[in-house]
């Protein structure tokens, strides 16, 4: 999850698609509805669905299947209180070689105390020459829940392509009842940074995952799976760790593949609705298709 570096890219001016969306979800008291949904370009969303009952699962579709130079893709979330969204993708984002020209997505959430927010996208992919910016900033209530992650691809590994050139930077904010406890950043430009020690180590996933609301508890579980783990992972070619700071559970991993990531990402979200609702939820079924 990340937000923008001022001055770090040359921005060509570029003409690109603009598409900016908007969800709103209340509680309707038998179950969580999108009762606002405002779309402009190429965003929607399909129908929600309620495989688990009151949680309102909605799938998010970019119909010209990736972005270019220019592109913006603006989205924003809002949960109101005693709502639970679950938000996903059904595939990854794409983002392809510019000739210079800024492509951008910029995410926000606002989280109302008494409700349950899940960002749960699968991965951005970006190509060798992309030029990306990435904005999420997260605005949570006290009271409030939420957990969301963000996987970024540089390359293609699965068919051995790297990330020779190119560049992606931005940063991530959380902010509780308005004041700011997180601020990360991401700055990755070619090989330059994908080989080096203090950056990627060359791997060629990066991820980060959040989990706010009564998540103290789930720090030591957490560990103690990633420790029990720890060879399964390597051997996958996944590493990784959780801290516990100013009310947030951060996972950060590296990685050479999405499949054993994503799998380690949705049992940390399985455990923590298990420690609250007592409960083990099934992943999307999207994901399978």
């Amino acid at each position: 999850m990340t937000a923008s570096l001022c001055g770090e890219i040359d921005v060509p001016e570029a003409e690109g698609w603009l598409a900016r969306l908007h969800l709103g979800f209340s509680d309707r008291g038998d179950k969580t509805v999108l009762r606002d949904r405002k779309q402009e370009g190429p965003l929607a969303v399909q129908r929600p669905l309620y495989p688990e009952g009151k949680a309102c699962h909605t799938y998010l579709l970019h119909p010209p299947g990736g972005v270019v130079g220019g592109d913006r893709l603006d989205i924003s979330v809002a949960t109101e209180p005693g709502a639970h969204a679950l938000v996903t993708t059904p595939g990854a984002t794409k983002f392809y070689r510019s000739a210079g020209a800024l492509a951008t997505q910029s995410q926000r959430f606002n989280v109302a105390s008494g409700s349950l927010l899940e960002w749960l996208p699968q991965e951005n992919i970006l190509f060798p020459e992309a030029n990306a910016r990435f904005e999420t900033d997260i605005y949570l209530a006290e009271g409030s829940r939420f957990v969301g992650w963000e996987m970024h691809c540089f390359g293609r590994p699965a068919i051995g392509e790297s990330f020779p050139s190119g560049q992606a930077s931005g940063a991530t904010r959380v902010y509780v009842d308005g004041e700011l406890v997180l601020a990360e950043q991401l700055r990755v430009k070619g090989a330059t940074e994908t080989e080096r020690a203090a950056s990627l180590r060359e791997f060629p996933m990066t991820a980060t995952m959040i989990i706010a609301g009564d998540s103290e508890p789930l720090l030591e579980p957490v560990q103690q799976w990633l420790l029990e783990n720890d060879v399964s992972l390597n051997n996958r070619g996944v590493i990784a760790g959780a801290t516990y700071v100013d009310g947030l559970l951060v996972i950060r991993a590296l990685a050479t593949g999405t499949e054993p990531l994503l799998a380690m990402f949705t049992r940390f979200w399985q455990m923590a609705r298990e420690h609250w609702f007592g409960v083990v939820p099934i992943e999307p079924r999207i994901w399978k298709t």
